[in-house]
């Protein structure tokens, strides 16, 4: 399955599979710039994850050493037009993952080379951040005669401080990765050579948690992003939105085998059910 899937991939994307985690490796020759193609494989990629059982925890990283991703490939937009100029899946988006909701298995973006522009919108669509110590994060849209729309703009001023965020885009100035780590925006960094054996280990550390509760939070985060703390605090009342997984965790087999295994010091056997 796997090795049919990745021949269908366009030389965009490859697949690895170890266990329960699953890197997706963008390989778009010379930087990873973002068409419509590789949005398109970055998609059918991601679903894979999201939608086979055994997989817990997926691995966004780069083929490239010269970058995660240089962003948005100007010649596709320069030749087809104003009107096709934005480069996107038909539910993931820009990149196939910036609006991918129904993606809820968390991934781990591994930033080991510059993510610029939609670059760094593909790594803030990820759920966890780790940097090579020697890469940087930049939005020079502006001097491009565009905005970061792809989700940069929109995610970075809630990622970090407001003005930190709209700084980086009025100036196009690129942000290193001490200062992303004192920011708070990637969770930790690495030299370039030691960088995937991090994202592995954190992987597997977050592939021992239970199926459904991986879920469930990130149904959780995006549900209560922006409301204000009384609606915020009312998960298990709200029967509305998009909080299917956090019901049924709630219900579930694995959320009494959980409890049991800590009561029994022993490791949970996860049913996802």
């Amino acid at each position: 399955m796997l090795d049919h899937l990745n021949s269908e991939l366009e030389g965009f994307v490859q697949l690895h599979r170890d266990s329960e985690v699953l890197e997706i490796r963008m390989v778009k020759p010379k930087v990873n710039a973002i068409c419509r193609r590789f949005s398109r494989a970055m998609e059918r990629a991601a679903l894979y994850l999201q939608n086979e059982p055994e997989l817990r925890v997926g691995i966004l990283s780069s083929g490239s050493d010269k970058a995660f991703s240089a962003g948005m490939d100007f010649l596709e937009g320069i030749s087809e037009g104003e009107g096709e100029r934005e480069a996107g899946a038909r539910e993931g988006g820009f990149g196939g993952i910036t609006t991918l909701w129904s993606l809820k298995k968390p991934l781990i973006a591994a930033i080991n080379a510059p993510a610029v522009g939609g670059g760094l919108a593909l790594a803030l669509s990820c759920d966890i951040l780790v940097m090579a110590d020697d890469a940087y994060f930049q939005l020079p849209e502006l001097a491009r005669g565009l905005l970061p729309d792809g989700g940069g703009l929109q995610r970075l001023p809630r990622r970090i401080p407001f003005h930190v965020a709209t700084a980086m885009i009025w100036t196009g100035e690129p942000m290193t990765a001490v200062e992303a780590r004192q920011w708070g925006l990637v969770f930790r960094t690495a030299p370039r050579a030691e960088l995937m054996d991090l994202a592995w280990k954190v992987a597997r550390q977050v592939a021992k948690g239970a199926p459904l509760a991986h879920q469930a939070f990130k149904e959780a985060l995006r549900f209560i992003d922006a409301k204000p703390d009384p609606e915020a605090m009312n998960l298990r009342g709200n029967a509305e939105g998009d909080l299917t997984n956090f019901r049924r965790m709630n219900r579930s087999q694995d959320m009494i085998e959980g409890q049991r295994a800590f009561l029994e010091k022993r490791e949970p056997k996860w049913l996802g059910c």
